[in-house]
């Protein structure tokens, strides 16, 4: 007789641990994190990040919190080959997709299938923050350990003159992450700052 759901057995709570930038999961299972309390990814002059997998990977999923100061891009112009989607959670960003600019505002929805080119930068007069999710089925693949790791045809970055324009495209195409964020200082991990998240 095959079990029944219930019969399963149950998901462990992964543990907490305290770095010196903040709250990481350290281990496979279900948690509830604090975002203000987590660590974060920062460099002046570019995006606030926060991905929740901390010591882990999401095997299905990725999702974090992006906060965007006016001009400043989400990412470079790209596409991927897994699905996007991003809700604005607070403040103005304006999308460039497929070429075309479209403003979004607070509880603007934006859903990318496969393959579409996009990106968004910051705009207004105050930071947004950007919940951003996206699939893995064709980006990963399990080591023969057992980690997750990148596949090289996740995508690539695409020259777009809309996307130039705003400091958030490349001048050649590439699907190399170095290559595509040469100009810009790589992120480090840091505490969450005041004023990052809304407080409402």
């Amino acid at each position: 007789m095959a079990a029944s759901f219930y019969d399963r057995t149950m998901v462990p709570e992964a543990r907490l641990k305290q770095t010196e930038h903040g709250v990481v999961a350290a281990g496979e299972g279900w948690f509830v994190l604090d975002a203000r309390a987590a660590r974060w990814r920062h460099t002046e002059g570019r995006r606030a990040s926060l991905l929740f997998e901390g010591e882990t990977d999401f095997p299905q999923v990725g999702i974090g919190l992006v906060v965007l100061w006016p001009g400043e891009p989400m990412a470079m112009y790209h596409w991927e080959t897994d699905q996007e989607d991003f809700l604005v959670l607070s403040g103005d960003a304006l999308l460039i997709v497929e070429g075309e600019e479209r403003p979004l505002r607070q509880w603007d929805f934006v859903h990318c299938p496969t393959g579409t080119k996009h990106v968004i930068v910051g705009a207004g007069e105050m930071p947004c923050t950007v919940l951003a999710v996206g699939a893995r089925e064709h980006q990963t693949t399990r080591g023969p350990d057992g980690s997750l790791q990148w596949v090289e045809d996740w995508g690539a970055y695409t020259v777009d003159e809309a996307a130039l324009r705003h400091g958030a495209g490349v001048d050649e195409e590439t699907t190399e992450e170095e290559q595509a964020y040469a100009g810009f200082p790589k992120t480090e991990p840091t505490r969450y700052r005041d004023g990052w998240l809304p407080d409402s």
